[in-house]
């Protein structure tokens, strides 16, 4: 486990972390003490145990998987580790729902994401439930039962990757794929109590996979600890010179975090918890945590992120979400769940003009990031200013989900990567987590910082390991 250089801080009384789920897994089936197969049939176990429908909206089939079990690769840093996958990601001869059933296709080849999944020796064992069109950070605008929040039932799961941080937080895959484009990687990755790797844009292929806003989307990371989510990232990140979108971008490797790291945090003024005051203070205990590690932080002006945030459900942007759904718009719009059509829709009416004048902004927003990361290497931000509870989000859909994105809707329109991690999590069961960002290419600078603070911090990722009462 990586950690920041020796101190004498003392880390706060706290559950013990657990040990690397994918590389103890790996390990086992390389040294004959476990099989594949006793592996899997564990997983499928553990669903039929949850019982919970809203996970999957594909589940494969139990004995089918075991039998592809016998030829695996054995080399693969993913040897026999069983993965779950948003359902807008395309395996082949599996259905493509994107949540929305009209929309519905048979995929005929996999994803890239996946083919390199395969490859590295992992088995995907089904699709997962999401947001319609991967639009909201809520888990709950599906047309199937949303899937229930391990740690506290009436707490929404968070989305739109619901059912991949739901998968892993209640025990049944180490790991899991989502995509992100306004947070989809990292709120779920909160509300679910686990990691969630948000990557630069282009490391990971992301040809096969159903667009929300195609310029922005990135495939990302679930996992119970930041060392489990790297080794995920290093087997299926790389140029694909297929994808347009594609960056041959270096990867790097996380390392010892030297103290002399420059880390920002927004001004008082800046710090949003919309009057959940037990958030603001685990925020101000985590920043605490680093000044204890020894770790110096700095005041920094967050206004021009703020302002790209705003940005992201207008012009362009929601223009390509309309592109996404336009045939089910145009041929049966009441397919669509009805909080996420009236999001998409008026992106039919977004004027060319409009457009540009968004884009000329992001530049100048681009510059003055640019402009923050020179005095800071890297961000420490709330991954969400609350949380909140299903009943309070049906009556409130759009304002509620929308405050949800207070710190992550700008991260992909400013070309920025970031790994979200556990900071707290309450005897009821409410969670909270902060994220540390960093420039494009800076993933590993950003996740060796989220591993520091992570085991600093020893709180035990997902629901398994919290006691039985906050599941109830």
């Amino acid at each position: 486990m990586l950690e920041a250089a020796p101190n004498d801080a003392k880390s706060p009384p706290s559950r013990k972390m657990r040990a690397s789920t994918v590389s103890a897994i790996v390990e086992a089936h390389r040294n004959r003490v476990v099989t594949p197969a006793e592996t899997f049939r564990r997983c499928y176990a553990r669903i039929k145990a949850i019982s919970d429908p809203g996970i999957f909206i594909t589940l494969r089939d139990e004995h089918e998987v075991i039998m592809e079990t016998t030829a695996l690769n054995e080399k693969g840093e993913l040897y026999g580790v069983p993965v779950a996958v948003k359902d807008n990601i395309d395996i082949a001869k599996m259905p493509t729902t994107a949540a929305c059933p009209a929309f519905a296709y048979q995929a005929e080849e996999d994803a890239e994401v996946i083919r390199r999944l395969k490859c590295a020796g992992a088995i995907v064992i089904g699709k997962t439930n999401l947001d319609q069109f991967a639009t909201g950070l809520v888990g709950l605008r599906t047309p199937y039962l949303a899937p229930r929040n391990p740690l506290r039932r009436d707490l929404i799961p968070g989305g739109s990757s619901a059912g991949s941080a739901v998968a892993v937080a209640a025990g049944i895959v180490p790991l899991a794929l989502g995509t992100d484009t306004a947070g989809s990687g990292r709120v779920p990755a909160m509300f679910n109590n686990i990691v969630g790797l948000k990557p630069s844009l282009g490391l990971i292929s992301t040809r096969g996979i159903v667009p929300a806003c195609r310029t922005l989307d990135c495939v990302s990371i679930f996992a119970l600890s930041v060392e489990d989510a790297w080794i995920a990232l290093r087997a299926i990140a790389g140029y694909d010179a297929n994808d347009p979108y594609s960056r041959d971008r270096v990867l790097g490797v996380p390392k010892t975090v030297s103290l002399e790291v420059r880390l920002g945090v927004p001004l008082i003024s800046q710090r949003l918890f919309f009057g959940d005051s037990r958030a603001a203070a685990d925020y101000e205990s985590a920043l605490a945590l680093l000044a204890r590690m020894g770790f110096s932080l700095a005041e920094i002006d967050i206004e021009p992120l703020s302002e790209a945030a705003q940005l992201l459900y207008d012009g362009p942007w929601l223009a390509e979400r309309y592109l996404a759904a336009r045939k089910v718009l145009e041929e049966n719009p009441k397919a669509l769940h009805p909080v996420t059509r009236a999001i998409i829709a008026p992106g039919a009416g977004i004027k060319a003009s409009d457009s540009f004048v968004a884009f000329y902004r992001l530049a100048q927003l681009r510059r003055a990031t640019d402009d923050i990361f020179k005095r800071v290497d890297a961000l420490i931000l709330p991954t969400a200013p609350t949380v909140y509870t299903c009943e309070q989000v049906l009556a409130d859909p759009i304002r509620l989900n929308s405050r949800l994105g207070t710190y992550t809707n700008f991260v992909n329109l400013l070309d920025l990567c970031g790994t979200a991690v556990p900071a707290a999590l309450h005897d009821d069961g409410t969670p909270f987590g902060i994220t540390f960002i960093a420039p494009g290419g800076q993933d590993a600078l950003a996740a060796s910082l989220a591993m520091a603070f992570h085991e600093g911090c020893g709180v035990a990722p997902g629901a398994q390991t919290q006691p039985a009462a906050l599941a109830k």
